[in-house]
């Protein structure tokens, strides 16, 4: 395959980014060719820069207005040739002119199965409610709160009694793997709408067989 360009946009430690990293960057001709952060000085930037990543900051503060600052921040992702925008951690919502660049071509991974507990306090949210069976979601980005289309879901049986950092330890386990599952099917062609209803995501696991 020609190689597939994808953008990770981070906020915080980057645990999914080294996931994306460790298990689909520089494989079957997928390439992270761009890092942005809305925050600077966090470690995802150092993963970003360990790996020979092109990273930068774009923090809403420095802008005009946050929509502003999504215009600068898709062109300088475009100018690096990004076919997929993977937003892992990031703690923002992006505008709709930002999706409009990259229509149906942002993707979020959430620690929840979705529709159930979005927002972006889902851990400690499930921990609250006392939820026994969570899970993480891989879904577009619409102009909602993680109300896009559902691309993959995992079911985790939660740890009983656990603090919010260890179920969020178990679920990270399961977005670990769960994200770069997603980008590879998207990469391979694996991921499309239904024609009939354009909330249905159908996913050919097959394309990954031979790949």
């Amino acid at each position: 395959m020609t190689q597939f360009s994808i953008a990770v946009l981070v906020s915080g430690s980057g645990t999914n980014l080294q996931a994306i990293l460790d298990t689909v960057h520089g494989q079957e001709g997928i390439e992270v060719v761009a890092v942005a952060s809305s925050r600077a000085g966090v470690a995802a930037l150092e993963r970003a820069g360990r790996a020979g990543v092109p990273a930068a900051v774009f923090d809403a503060a420095s802008y005009p207005s946050r929509a502003e600052r999504d215009i600068v921040m898709a062109e300088w992702l475009e100018r690096h040739g990004v076919q997929l925008v993977v937003l892992a951690g990031f703690m923002e919502l992006v505008s709709p002119e930002f999706l409009k660049r990259f229509e149906s071509r942002v993707i979020n991974v959430h620690p929840a199965l979705l529709p159930a507990f979005p927002g972006a306090h889902p851990v400690r949210d499930q921990v609250a409610y006392g939820t026994k069976i969570g899970g993480v979601t891989v879904h577009f980005v619409d102009d909602g709160v993680d109300s896009g289309p559902i691309i993959l879901q995992e079911a985790i049986r939660l740890p009983q009694g656990a603090t919010e950092e260890e179920v969020l330890d178990v679920l990270h386990d399961t977005e670990h793997e769960l994200l770069p599952r997603a980008i590879r099917l998207f990469a391979h062609g694996g991921v499309r709408f239904d024609e009939q209803n354009p909330r249905l995501v159908l996913v050919e696991e097959g394309v990954l067989i031979d790949a």
